[in-house]
């Protein structure tokens, strides 16, 4: 059978439709903050499995990007166990001048949205975008979906730990400042004592001779791994930018 007749066979399958598109992207009830963390970065240090991908789409013109409603096709069928309305995220590696992610170069992992399956065959998949916090390109990766939990910040603002500082990496798309609201990176995670919901003060050295540290604003800690951890600015009185000191509240 060839693939044209597969995909065409999958579209007639899964209902009628119109220019090979799924069914309209549902409006999301999803509350701000969770697709807003949904969408936030994360470090890598290693370059992540990617056995799952988008592999293009399905209109009579070639494209490269995708947006919610649009059917996508995925590398993967019933022989690999996807089943129909699995739910994935799609993701992308972030690392700059094309370099090889390793500890000492870590990359950014870019959530571009969601999708969920349409319709499966034993070797391929379509799939129709649910979500998109960024353009969707072929040759992004899935992983598993779960909607994450917000953590809460607590009440108690215990001081900031002296000389024991983790660093802002950088943030969506390579970003290297950052507001309110914002999230960015960390060079610290679990390993180091950094758990959901942990506050931050965040430092600038100005390098002068006998002065203080500048106290920037602040920011909690809303997705922990085990070296790393993104956190969300919730006061800035200046931009943090890549290099910053960050100081947990203990």
């Amino acid at each position: 059978m060839t693939r044209a007749f597969c995909v065409a066979a999958l579209l007639a399958a899964a209902a009628p439709l119109s220019a090979q598109r799924g069914p309209a992207a549902s409006t999301s009830h999803v509350p701000a903050d969770v697709l807003a963390l949904a969408c936030a970065p994360a470090i890598t240090t290693d370059t992540p499995a990617m056995p799952l991908h988008i592999t293009g789409g399905q209109e009579a013109t070639v494209r490269r990007n995708y947006a919610p409603g649009d059917l996508v096709t995925i590398n993967a069928g019933t022989r690999n166990g996807i089943t129909l309305g699995q739910e994935f995220f799609i993701r992308r590696v972030q690392v700059a001048d094309r370099a090889r992610v390793t500890p000492a170069r870590p990359a950014v992992v870019r959530t571009a949205g969601w999708l969920r399956v349409y319709a499966v065959d034993e070797a391929m998949s379509l799939a129709t975008i649910e979500h998109a916090c960024d353009a969707i390109e072929s040759g992004d990766y899935l992983e598993p979906f779960v909607l994450p939990e917000v953590p809460a910040a607590a009440d108690r603002k215990p001081k900031a730990e002296r000389d024991n500082y983790a660093h802002v990496l950088v943030g969506i798309d390579l970003r290297r400042s950052f507001g309110k609201g914002d999230f960015f990176t960390i060079d610290r995670g679990s390993s180091q004592g950094v758990a959901p919901g942990a506050q931050f003060v965040v430092y600038r050295d100005k390098h002068q001779a006998q002065n203080f540290l500048f106290e920037l604003g602040e920011a909690v800690a809303v997705d922990v791994r085990q070296n790393t951890a993104t956190l969300q600015v919730t006061m800035s009185r200046d931009a943090f930018t890549e290099g910053d000191y960050v100081a947990q509240r203990k």
